[in-house]
């Protein structure tokens, strides 16, 4: 890599750069066509991200599609001079202000995006995803069963820190749930090799306008959190004791 690749103002402020090598990782990578980028290809992009020197996008911040606010970053050419920006330096400022990240969005198709929860979960575990947990594999139509066992809990600050109960507490409120409230339930509890977890929310469809606001609601808070949480909506009078406001 060029010495150039790095701007006067950074050479003077070295706590802000990234890691030089797997900065040129990155760049090499972005040259692969998409059709080609197979399962080593993630690896190695995941693995060198959170620590490539980035730099911001124009405009810094977009709202997208799906109405969430997301940091622009780009990566860097060679002989460029630019102000370096390092995922992993900058989780403080994007888990306190709600930000997700998109990788060159200025391209025809973008390189990468990641949601809060992703941010959330490198914070978290050192990965921006998480293959095995004890949270239910199954994550579509949760429910608790009528006669079901579960322990019922409250999550601890390794699975909600205290940055993203805010940041789900502030979305709830604007969206109409007055005092969001969660628990932590633990299913098959007696057998370990058959224990999971899902997080329990005091949300229900009755609460909104419609089904559909319902879902775009509960949409929405997979997006605050890391993709392998399992979670769910029920009413907070049909289980004693159980929820606690976020």
């Amino acid at each position: 890599m060029s010495a150039n690749i790095i701007s006067t103002t950074e050479k003077n402020s070295s706590t802000r750069l990234g890691d030089l090598e797997k900065t040129v990782i990155l760049n090499t990578l972005m040259s692969v066509p998409f059709p080609k980028r197979d399962e080593k290809w993630r690896d190695d992009f995941l693995y060198s991200l959170p620590e490539a020197n980035l730099k911001l996008g124009t405009p810094e911040v977009v709202v997208a599609s799906d109405g969430f606010p997301y940091i622009q970053l780009e990566t860097v050419n060679p002989n460029e001079n630019f102000q370096a920006y390092v995922i992993g330096k900058q989780l403080p400022t994007l888990l306190s202000q709600g930000f997700g990240v998109v990788i060159n969005p200025q391209h025809d198709r973008l390189d990468w995006i990641l949601s809060y929860g992703d941010i959330v979960n490198y914070e978290l575990n050192d990965s921006f995803y998480t293959d095995h947990s004890i949270f239910s594999n199954n994550k579509e139509n949760l429910a608790i069963g009528k006669d079901e066992k579960i322990l019922i809990g409250q999550p601890a600050d390794s699975i909600l820190p205290k940055y993203l109960r805010t940041q789900l507490k502030e979305y709830l409120q604007h969206m109409g749930v007055k005092t969001p409230k969660i628990m932590l339930i633990a299913r098959n509890y007696e057998d370990e090799n058959f224990v999971s977890q899902d997080l329990v929310f005091n949300i229900t469809p009755i609460q909104f306008r419609s089904e559909k606001a319902y879902h775009q609601i509960m949409s929405a808070i997979a997006w605050f959190l890391p993709k392998h949480y399992s979670f769910m909506g029920v009413d907070e009078m049909s289980i004693a004791n159980g929820f606690q406001a976020l």
